[in-house]
């Protein structure tokens, strides 16, 4: 009996550790859907910055991009559209809500898959939530450049 004791408690933690908080199901439910990348721009830096985003294209390229996400399988995609600078297409990608409510913020986690919904690389990319509405959506990275933190910012529409 002891050890079905024992048992019990340790499932209990494990799936509750597992289980994803209010606030990040709340946000994944407001993610669902089609959105469009308006701009992306750059906070605390000067001069004009040119970056390859996601190790796929140039910045200038995610601009006007629509990206799905599927929030009952965890799964969506972007779609970059052509241009001289930008090898256009559909890049399939996995992704998540991380919630941290030790510092009240939360994260869009995503890594790129194939068609198949198998992991194309090893790594993945997190952005910070800094708003996310019915109707609108930003999200922020960080990158060092010459020793600099500079903020990447994404401003997101919703379409659908």
């Amino acid at each position: 009996m002891k050890k079905y004791a024992v048992f019990t408690v340790l499932m209990a933690v494990f799936v509750s550790s597992c289980s994803v908080s209010k606030a990040a199901r709340d946000q994944r439910n407001l993610l669902s859907g089609t959105w469009t990348l308006e701009d992306v721009s750059y906070e605390n830096g000067t001069g004009n910055f040119k970056s390859v985003i996601f190790n796929d294209a140039q910045d200038i390229c995610f601009e006007g991009s629509d990206w799905f996400f599927r929030d009952n399988n965890s799964t969506g995609r972007y779609t970059i559209g052509s241009s001289s600078l930008c090898n256009a297409g559909d890049r399939f990608i996995r992704w998540s809500v991380i919630d941290h409510p030790e510092n009240y913020s939360s994260q869009l986690q995503f890594k790129r898959i194939d068609e198949k919904n198998k992991d194309m690389s090893g790594f993945g990319y997190r952005l910070n939530i800094s708003t996310l509405t019915a109707n609108e959506m930003v999200l922020k990275s960080n990158a060092t450049i010459d020793g600099e933190v500079i903020n990447i910012v994404y401003k997101f529409t919703k379409k659908s």
